[in-house]
């Protein structure tokens, strides 16, 4: 019964994290890459759809995204998603593709964009402790019914408080990447 909240917990934990990477990679750094507008919604015939699934993205150098629809009639529309998103570039539409210039991030953008990045990372370990405070209720409620022997559950919960440890430990290696990542100019 204790592994069952045990293999419950884990990869719950593990998909905070890597929702959290995900998001990450969408964070601007001063270079371009892919993930910046991938996830973009853009308007096509009537319904939001990501910008990775209507066009073709790349980055032929590090200070520019090239966005190739696979449909010319929806450039507008990808640059109207582009324009009210918050990535904070501006697109320039070339008959056929839509370049983003990527410039240089100014020393206080950077400090914003770290601070950012570890509110986030703070609410990803708040995610994770969540999924802990659960798997401890689960076996204290087998504890109390008598479903499990007492050090059978003193053991899932130390088992529980180590998964928690390494979870935080990946989260925080991540975040101290991500922030070199940034401050690298």
């Amino acid at each position: 019964m204790t592994h069952e909240a045990l293999t419950a917990a884990e990869p719950k934990m593990v998909r905070a994290t890597e929702a959290m990477e995900r998001d990450f990679a969408a964070i601007r750094t001063g270079r371009a890459s892919t993930a910046l507008v991938e996830r973009i919604p853009v308007d096509y015939y009537g319904t939001a759809t990501p910008l990775n699934q209507i066009a073709g993205i790349s980055t032929p150098d590090a200070h520019l995204i090239v966005i190739q629809p696979w449909d010319r009639s929806v450039l507008s529309a990808i640059e109207k998603a582009i324009t009210k998103s918050d990535i904070g570039l501006m697109p320039n539409v070339d008959g056929t593709v839509v370049r983003l210039n990527v410039p240089p991030l100014t020393e206080e953008r950077r400090k914003e964009m770290v601070k950012n990045t570890k509110k986030h990372g703070e609410e990803c370990k708040v995610a994770v402790r969540k999924h802990r405070r659960d798997a401890m209720e689960m076996i204290a409620t087998l504890d109390k019914d008598g479903d499990v022997p007492a050090n059978d559950a003193d053991r899932a919960k130390k088992k529980v408080e180590d998964q928690v440890a390494e979870g935080i430990k990946k989260i925080d290696d991540v975040i101290h990447h991500k922030e070199k990542e940034i401050m690298d100019v």
